[in-house]
This record gives C-alpha cells, sequence and structure tokens, in this order.
C-alpha cells in the first residue's frame, strides 16, 4: 500500500510542477509572459523622479506623488526622467535628474535614481522595466554609459539586433526574463555606440503623439515626434506607438506645469480626455493598443485600470497599490515655485526640450 501511494504521488508531481510554473507572472501576469514587448501596454510615470510631495515642498514642477520604487510595486513599468549636466562648487560636474533645470527641481544624479530601479529589478526578477531618458544637455552613451556600468544595470540591458532600425519581431517578456535582459533602455536623443548597444535612441524605435496639452478635448493620436511622420508611415514603420496622457497648467511667464486639478479623470478609464477612452481612440487608429501610455500622478484613477483593460488583464499579482487620490499637502507646507531664476530656465528650456 505504500509502494502503491509513493508511485502515485510520484505519477503526480510533473503535472504539479506544470501547473505551478504556468501561474507564474510577468509583469504581473502569466497572460503576459508569452506576448511580445510591443504587443503589451506598459504604464509609464512621466517624470518618474520628479516629486509632488513633502520632499519637494510640494513643488509644483513635481509630476508624481510617490517615488519610484512605488510606482513599482504599483505596476508601472515605464520610466522616464530628464537628464541635465549639473556644476559643483569645486566646478566638477555630474549628470543630475532635473525638471528643465537643475535650479528648479534636482531629484539627485542619474546614478542615484538608476540604483534605485536596479535595487527594484533585483527584488522582483520576473519584471521587465523600461527607461526613457530625456538626453536633454546632449550627453554622450559613454557618459551615460558610464552611470548605467557603475550600478550594474548594463547587465541586465538589452541590446537589439540592429541600432538604426527597428526588430521585425520583439522578444517576449518570458524571453527577456530568461535570457537576463529586462531592462530596455531608450535615449531622446541619441547618436548610437556600438560599445553601448542597450542605450537605444528613442526615435528610431519610437513615435510619439503630441505631449503639450493644456485641455482635456486635445489630445491626439497623430504622430507628433519624429517629424516629420504621418500617420501612415508610422503604423508601417515598425516603431513602437508612444501615448502621452497628460494635461499642463499655464502659470507665471507662461511656463508649464503638470495639472492636478483634472487628474481624476485624466486617469480614469471614462470620461472627458480621460486615459481609457485615448486608448480605445488610438487602439482604432492603429489597430492595436499603445505599447507605452505616459501620465502624470499614476497612483490617480488609478491608470493602471485602463492599462489592464489594454492587455486583458483581470487578476494581476504582486501588486501593492498606492492610493489613489490627489496627494494634499499638510498644513503650513507652501507649494515651492522656485526662484524667478529658475523660473525663467524653466521656460526656456521647456521651449528646447518640451517633456
Amino acid at each position: 500500500m505504500f509502494f502503491k501511494a509513493l508511485l502515485q504521488a510520484s505519477l503526480a508531481l510533473p503535472l504539479l510542477y506544470t501547473t505551478a510554473s504556468a501561474q507564474t507572472a510577468c509583469n504581473n501576469s502569466p497572460s503576459l509572459c508569452d506576448k511580445a514587448y510591443n504587443n503589451i501596454t506598459h504604464l509609464g510615470a512621466h517624470n518618474s523622479p520628479f516629486l509632488r510631495d513633502s520632499t519637494t515642498s510640494f513643488s509644483t514642477s513635481g509630476n508624481q506623488y510617490y517615488n519610484t520604487r512605488t510606482q513599482l510595486e504599483s505596476g508601472v513599468r515605464l520610466l522616464s526622467g530628464q537628464v541635465h549636466k549639473k556644476n559643483n562648487t569645486s566646478g566638477n560636474s555630474a549628470w543630475h535628474m532635473c525638471h528643465s533645470s537643475c535650479d528648479l527641481l534636482d531629484a539627485g544624479t542619474l546614478e542615484e535614481w538608476l540604483s534605485e530601479i536596479k535595487s527594484w529589478m533585483d527584488s522582483n526578477p520576473n519584471d521587465v522595466v523600461t527607461v526613457l531618458l530625456v538626453n536633454s544637455d546632449n550627453a554622450s552613451p559613454a557618459e551615460l554609459g558610464a552611470s548605467f556600468e557603475s550600478t550594474g544595470l548594463d547587465k541586465l540591458a538589452y541590446s537589439p539586433p540592429s541600432l538604426s532600425q527597428p526588430p521585425e519581431t520583439w522578444p517576449t517578456l518570458q524571453s527577456l526574463i530568461s535570457n537576463g535582459t529586462r531592462l530596455m533602455t531608450f535615449v531622446a536623443s541619441l547618436t548610437p555606440s556600438a560599445q553601448y548597444p542597450y542605450l537605444m535612441d528613442e526615435f528610431t524605435f519610437i513615435f510619439e503623439n503630441d505631449f503639450e496639452n493644456e485641455t482635456p478635448t486635445a489630445y491626439s493620436c497623430t504622430p507628433n515626434r519624429p517629424s516629420p511622420l504621418t500617420t501612415e508611415q508610422a503604423a508601417t514603420s515598425g516603431r513602437m506607438f508612444f501615448m502621452n496622457h497628460f494635461l499642463y497648467s499655464v502659470q507665471l511667464f507662461g511656463i508649464q506645469s503638470p495639472n492636478d486639478t483634472y487628474i481624476g479623470t485624466t486617469n480614469a478609464q471614462t470620461g472627458l480626455g480621460s486615459l481609457g477612452e485615448a486608448i480605445t481612440s488610438c487602439t482604432g487608429v492603429y489597430s492595436k493598443p499603445p505599447t507605452f501610455v505616459l501620465v502624470d500622478f499614476f497612483n490617480v484613477g488609478p491608470a493602471i485600470g485602463s492599462v489592464d483593460t489594454a492587455n486583458s488583464v483581470s487578476n494581476p499579482t504582486g501588486r501593492r497599490s498606492a492610493p489613489a487620490e490627489v496627494l494634499q499637502e499638510t498644513s503650513g507646507v507652501s507649494r515651492q515655485q522656485g526662484s524667478m531664476f529658475a523660473v525663467v530656465v524653466a521656460v526656456v528650456a521647456a521651449i528646447s526640450f518640451g517633456m
């Protein structure tokens, strides 16, 4: 009787193993593992390291209420940020994550931010993360690559078969995970280097819609960058569609700051100018959902709801949701507007770099 029971148990083991393996989640869902990277909609945090919270005195330049690690824990899989060169008091320079100008909002060095991402990825080995750097001061591949190498992120980075054109087929999430190439890195803009093949020039692989929207009726699916690129050309170019979906408010001197007064609808699944309706509209134009959607204040809405719908994900696993409401400043804490000089500098920078 004992040996019969042992035999029955051993025969059941392969079935149990197969069932467990099939339930492994990639980017919070088993159903995404076998999908190609470009056939998934990735939720993006616009200007990920630039916070509007107590650490920045609720700066009106902040695009997010919660930090990069919390964003990742909550399902964000695309992180964007602006890289600027900053000189210190001794005359040495370093690459910092700054919003338009380091005098306006400085979130620390690029290396520190990449280290935060690396730490999270080490703890979450079944997730594919995308980083988009806005190369505001024209850093070279070697200068950016040094920060990736110092944090070890270069060891996790994917390198495409060609730096001059999109691949005919992108790997599946499971392939990227199994191959240890779970980090996608795009730079706007960059002259590609064979020495740093994982630093991909954004507009070789991606096209974007307009990003300077000030009213909820202004959103469009029409390509804005790279220019000139028509809708028809974009659809057949092999590039992935990057859908910007956030609003600006106009402040002093015409400077644009992230709009949080309408964010409850902007990031919602329904309503005038909502994320859900924008995804549906652009899906109709390109016959597939956008590969990336970029939002401010990701937790409100929450924006992940529309992304799950686009990905046909109904039971995500492994997420820790951030509070889905506007983060309010505490009594006695004023919003940081920045110095007059910083505002003027930011106006010039906004004109030059947009995002």
